[in-house]
């Protein structure tokens, strides 16, 4: 009979790539996955890993069975959830990861309030701009914009009609002028970001059913995009940032929207997760919870554009 555990190593040695990750994330020995590993392969009398000294994959066949291991483990999970999930206060651990300016911006604030609503509940916030991969990394749920790039994610929308704005302070229009159209952008100071040591200097915006893209210039670079939008503020360029990171900015007076008439490119924000079945209570209430918040923040940019264009 396969064992629970067995199943368990089998799926996680799957997703980080080795067995001394998987028993270094369980607390075993490496020998003790790999004893875990072939109990399994004997009784399933197939191979699912192909072995080298350098190397672990999964063969055809344990590819193959890997989707139903999956769903194996996500019913188990479901049942337990929905048996003591929903009658019990929210409780244990929830691993977030989440994009640096929203979540220091906006997120510290939501999750400290959604933490006070269900005390027994443990937060732990990652932020980075690197894009988390939720099937390897140490997370339970990615807040992340743009669309889920593999078939397998699950992504519950949160601000699905999210765009970015072009920005700039009054103090460097003041100084500078505003560009009167995406061409002139090439005039001014710009603030690229840095992803993964990639300066991201190509602007694309939605024209006529394609995509366009600009080429601008920085003498102003980071891996952070708060930094860009602080930046922004201060009257060093013009950004180029997702709306939900520059609303209060912008209705403050901090930032104007430049080119209100050309929108930008779609940047819809999601709470992502492998798979449907591991949405515990804790994800689904914590997906109600900012999407409360978030969809005001959607509607201002509505607001706010159409009363630039009146």
């Amino acid at each position: 009979m396969v064992r629970l555990e067995d199943l368990q190593l089998f799926v996680r040695t799957a997703a980080l790539g080795s067995f001394s990750n998987a028993a270094r994330e369980a607390d075993l020995l490496p020998g003790q996955v790999s004893a875990a590993i072939l109990r399994l392969e004997r009784e399933l009398d197939i191979r699912l890993f192909a072995r080298s000294t350098r190397s672990l994959k999964l063969t055809a066949e344990g590819e193959q069975y890997l989707p139903y291991a999956e769903e194996v483990l996500s019913m188990i999970h479901e049942g337990r959830e929905r048996l003591h999930g929903e009658r019990h206060a929210l409780q244990g651990m929830l691993r977030i990861a989440a994009p640096s300016d929203l979540g220091r911006n906006n997120l510290l604030t939501w999750l400290g309030t959604f933490r006070d609503q269900h005390p027994k509940l443990t937060l732990r916030l990652s932020l980075s701009d690197h894009v988390t991969d939720v099937f390897r990394d140490p997370v339970d749920v990615a807040i992340r914009y743009g669309s889920a790039e593999q078939a397998s994610y699950v992504a519950l929308a949160l601000a699905e009609n999210n765009r970015r704005v072009l920005v700039a302070s009054p103090e460097y229009l003041k100084r500078r002028g505003s560009p009167a159209s995406l061409d002139e952008l090439v005039l001014h100071d710009c603030l690229p970001y840095v992803l993964a040591g990639r300066v991201y200097d190509r602007w694309s915006f939605p024209s006529n059913g394609v995509r366009r893209q600009v080429t601008v210039r920085g003498a102003l670079l980071c891996d952070d995009a708060e930094i860009a939008r602080r930046w922004a503020v201060e009257g060093r360029g013009i950004a180029y940032k997702s709306w939900l990171d520059v609303h209060d900015d912008v209705l403050s007076g901090r930032l104007h929207v430049l080119l209100p008439d050309q929108p930008g490119e779609t940047a819809s924000l999601n709470l992502v997760c492998p798979h449907r079945r591991q949405f515990s209570p804790a994800v689904r209430y914590l997906h109600a919870h900012l999407r409360e918040r978030v969809l005001p923040m959607s509607a201002a940019m509505r607001e706010y554009a159409n009363a630039l264009v009146e």
